[in-house]
């Protein structure tokens, strides 16, 4: 399994990162330690989580997904075999959220005992906080890189505005850079990333893992119409995406996988692991099929005849 370096960091991951957020929600401890064993087995070994995860599903308030993922690492020995990426930030009830120097190193003290690991391999940032400086934030994570119980920190969801201003603010006050952005960005959502963050990152050597990589599932294939949604608990989130450029895109996919002998959601994650300045996609999947259709995306190797066709069709 090829690996790619992330940004300028000392990890190395295969092009593709597994999704952790449905670990304790459409997917159980019994499931998801199939999953891992299956991912691993596989030759990949970055997944990425949050603390937030998932306190959504009825019943959770947050950390089932890192609670999870350490039984797995404890249950297998195997620590030294997953790259570890969770993120801080999101609301975890009164008073926990945000990127507050104390807060973060709170949060992040709960996420280790959760995970039973001495050290977070990346640590994000999960969203903006304009309450806080980053001048605070960075030096928030600095005392966890300085005690080792991070090992690289990055953000997600920033702007390139605000990334700029984070990486200007960490030169000038001698203070960590974000060495990783997890945006979302897949073949519909490209406005977000395409254009200046994209060049930014690239131009900053910043390892980039994408969320949503398949549009909340859309570019599976599997939601063509209104009477779809239904099909998981997932359906809701698709609905915007039923329209003509969204039906466009998925002929495209069809085309272009059918040629390969694969499936939609392949060749979109393909395109991804192809595209200048994505390091890896992150999917997530509830079923051992689902999740080997995954794997077999980091085999798929698009022509440029490919990226042009889904270029195009999804063209904004």
């Amino acid at each position: 399994m090829q690996r790619r370096r992330l940004g300028r960091t000392d990890l190395l991951i295969a092009p593709l990162v597994f999704g952790g957020n449905v670990f304790g929600w459409t997917a159980d401890k019994a499931r998801a330690f199939e999953l891992l064993d299956r991912f691993v087995s596989a030759g990949f070994s970055a997944v990425d989580t949050a603390d937030v995860y998932s306190a959504w599903a009825p019943g959770n308030s947050g950390g089932e997904s890192e609670t999870i993922i350490g039984a797995w690492m404890r249950a297998r020995g195997a620590r030294n075999r997953l790259v570890v990426i969770t993120k801080v930030g999101s609301p975890m009830g009164p008073g926990k959220k945000g990127l507050k120097a104390k807060y973060i190193e709170e949060a992040a003290e709960a996420s280790l005992k959760r995970l039973g690991v001495e050290a977070i391999d990346l640590y994000l940032a999960h969203w903006p906080d304009p309450d806080t400086p980053f001048d605070e934030t960075l030096a928030g994570f600095q005392k966890l890189l300085d005690k080792g119980k991070v090992r690289f920190i990055g953000a997600s969801n920033l702007s390139a505005d605000q990334l700029r201003a984070a990486l200007d603010v960490a030169k000038t006050k001698s203070l960590p850079r974000y060495e990783a952005l997890e945006p979302e960005y897949n073949l519909y959502d490209r406005g977000g990333f395409d254009g200046p963050l994209r060049e930014l990152c690239m131009a900053e050597e910043i390892g980039v893992i994408t969320y949503f990589s398949l549009a909340k599932g859309f570019l599976s294939g599997k939601y063509r119409s209104e009477a779809d949604l239904g099909k998981s608990p997932r359906g809701g989130g698709v609905k915007a995406y039923l329209n003509e450029r969204g039906r466009r895109i998925l002929s495209a996919l069809d085309e272009v996988s059918s040629r390969h002998s694969g499936k939609p959601a392949e060749a979109a994650l393909a395109w991804l692991m192809a595209r200048p300045g994505v390091t890896a996609p992150i999917a997530s999947a509830t079923t051992i099929a689902q999740l080997d259709s995954l794997i077999a995306a980091a085999s798929l190797k698009l022509d440029p005849a490919d990226i042009k066709a889904l270029d195009e069709a999804s063209a904004l």
